[in-house]
């Protein structure tokens, strides 16, 4: 699979937040605090996931048919943000 450069971004992007939760829990930040940066790494794995798949699907479609797939962008849009 050719995966895009967004999305790879955005899973380093995770990666630093991860990073830096782990900073904040060893100079005893708050549970709160905490918590909140772990939703916000969580949402973006969420949507990573959305990426992946749909952009896999798309490529499988392409590829297997011999075709390119156009105007699909905001069906994709309405499966990402449905991903919870």
């Amino acid at each position: 699979m050719k995966c895009d450069s967004s999305l790879i971004n955005r899973i380093k992007r995770a990666q630093g937040q991860l990073s830096g939760i782990l900073n904040m829990m060893e100079n005893d930040s708050t549970c709160f605090d905490i918590l909140t940066q772990l939703k916000a790494v969580r949402a973006s794995v969420d949507k990573a996931i959305g990426i992946l798949t749909t952009t896999n699907l798309i490529q499988l479609i392409e590829e297997t048919n011999d075709i390119k797939l156009n105007n699909i962008d905001a069906a994709i849009d309405m499966v990402i943000k449905g991903v919870k």
